[in-house]
């Protein structure tokens, strides 16, 4: 008790109490030993004296870093700002849009293959492989190249250099520069699903920008003649060899049928089988009657009477013929060719066969052709224009507000990423 009673932070932790008359000192007295501090101990007026109190804070002044953080927001968000805000609306020239849009367009037609590319059109799919192929080839170095020795682009928006740098084209720009300015001169949108394509030229006046629409377009119709003149030689070349072919496999199946007609000498094997089925036919028909003619015969007679046995000569020689024709039919060698009649007839069906396959292969071989050549003299694609180059009256570009907004923010956010790593290192240190 007496090291508590002399020890400073032990008085500054027990409770002080200020009333009037000492009744929380006599309370406490008895309460016993517990109830309360020593007299005299950690009370106004005693030997410690008042609680300690904390000091006031003062008012905050600026510091040096807090300077440094306003210099840097004035040296890398408003100065650059400035900057930006001064060029855009004093020293950036103004451009004109001209907007064009077109699609590929080919004609009508009821094939399998363009009633699935319709379906596929319906489930999101491209339909038209020649909207892609137009797409990038306006996004081409070859078109940039066409239209600069049209219209001299270098030479056009380079002039505009001295004056306004940062949206014209640098002088002695070599074509890979010119096709990177490119990109950002003519914007180019395309819609799979419909083929649609939308086309918005920059120009530092209406009728340049019209005439680089226009050169698009007309640049995009070359591209799809040729295209319809490559299918055309195509589709014709294709036809050609499958109609050549065709016609040797023709010719080839008509000799083998020629020298199998000169070697049995047999000009229609059919209808040589047939004559011989014919006789046969007749004298099965003979043997018939002649049995019937014995049945009466031997019926109404007795059999003594000759004309039985005149009857029955009669209806033996019959059978005897049928038995030698049809022995003929089945002979091992017809006509000295050691070939019997059944060999040569499963080669000449397989003759026939094959005659008859190559005539219809060159009839269709033939009507391709002939499809083809027809196709050739019209035009299967062709680029229709639905929004013509329009001719702007007043400028659109560049968007001011959106540049000088997006440098903004673009500004804020990197001044207040580095205000914080600055902090975050100054508390480690």
């Amino acid at each position: 008790m007496e090291n508590n009673n002399n020890n400073p932070r032990a008085a500054e932790a027990q409770p002080v109490q200020a009333e009037a008359g000492g009744t929380e000192g006599s309370n406490a007295a008895g309460a016993g030993p517990k109830a309360g501090p020593p007299p005299g101990k950690g009370r106004p007026g005693g030997k410690n004296g008042p609680p300690k109190v904390r000091p006031v804070a003062t008012p905050v002044r600026m510091r040096r870093r807090h300077w440094g953080v306003l210099l840097s927001f004035v040296l890398f968000v408003l100065a650059p700002l400035g900057a930006v805000t001064g060029y855009m609306y004093w020293v950036a020239e103004d451009q004109y849009a001209s907007t064009t849009g077109f699609t590929v367009r080919q004609e009508e037609g009821a094939s399998a293959t363009e009633l699935m590319g319709g379906l596929a059109a319906l489930t999101g799919t491209s339909s038209s492989p020649d909207g892609d192929v137009l797409y990038e080839f306006i996004r081409s170095q070859q078109i940039v190249r066409r239209i600069d020795e049209q219209l001299d682009l270098r030479t056009y928006y380079a002039t505009r250099w001295g004056s306004d740098p940062a949206f014209a084209l640098w002088p002695d720009a070599t074509i890979e520069d010119l096709h990177w300015f490119w990109e950002r001169a003519v914007r180019v949108s395309y819609d799979q699903a419909s083929g649609l394509t939308e086309l918005e030229v920059l120009a530092f006046d209406p009728e340049m920008a019209q005439r680089v629409a226009q050169a698009v377009v007309d640049a995009s119709q070359i591209m799809v003649n040729e295209l319809n003149a490559g299918a055309r030689q195509d589709a014709i070349r294709y036809a050609a060899a499958d109609l050549e072919d065709a016609l040797a496999r023709l010719l080839r199946a008509r000799q083998e049928m020629t020298s199998f007609r000169t070697r049995t000498q047999i000009v229609d094997l059919e209808a040589d089988l047939q004559a011989r089925m014919g006789v046969m036919g007749n004298l099965q028909q003979t043997l018939a009657q002649e049995l019937i003619a014995f049945d009466e015969l031997q019926q109404s007679t007795r059999s003594t009477d000759p004309r039985l046995t005149q009857a029955q000569r009669r209806i033996e020689v019959i059978r005897s013929r049928i038995a030698e024709e049809r022995a003929g039919i089945a002979a091992t060698e017809v006509l000295g060719t050691g070939e019997d009649y059944p060999t040569l007839m499963a080669e000449f069906e397989g003759l026939l066969v094959q005659r008859e396959f190559a005539e219809s292969s060159y009839r269709a071989a033939l009507t391709a052709y002939d499809a083809a050549q027809t196709n050739a003299v019209r035009q299967s694609r062709y680029l229709a224009t639905y929004i013509p180059p329009t001719l702007a009256e007043s400028p659109q570009y560049p968007r001011r507000n959106m540049i000088i907004g997006t440098a903004f923010l673009l500004l804020i956010l990197g001044w207040g990423i580095l205000v914080l790593v600055y902090y975050s290192i100054r508390d480690r240190g």
